[in-house]
């Protein structure tokens, strides 16, 4: 695998349960295993806030705006039932500890 280009981190707050959150982000997940350029995805909580979140990395910023522009993209509010506007964040790569 190539080092990635682009992280997008994303928050929000959400109307489901921790269990309901976990069972939609695993009914998804091949979903997300198949887009292109899409390298990592880490879905995470943070327990202080209670807010969910994912961050993803991607090859290139080409790959992460045809996400941006997807039916899955757009389905994310929806899925998880998103309280609020989401925070979300764009970084470019610039090292990797590891390969």
């Amino acid at each position: 695998m190539s080092s990635p280009a682009i992280a997008l981190f994303v928050r929000f707050h959400s109307a489901l349960s921790y269990d309901d959150v976990v069972r939609v982000a695993e009914e998804r997940i091949e979903d997300f295993r198949a887009l292109e350029g899409l390298q990592q995805k880490y879905y995470i909580q943070d327990p202080a806030t209670g807010e969910y979140g994912g961050f993803y990395l991607w090859r290139s910023p080409e790959d992460l705006d045809a996400y941006r522009q997807s039916e899955l993209r757009a389905s994310i509010g929806q899925a998880y039932q998103v309280e609020g506007e989401p925070r979300v964040e764009v970084f470019r790569v610039v090292a990797t500890l590891r390969e």
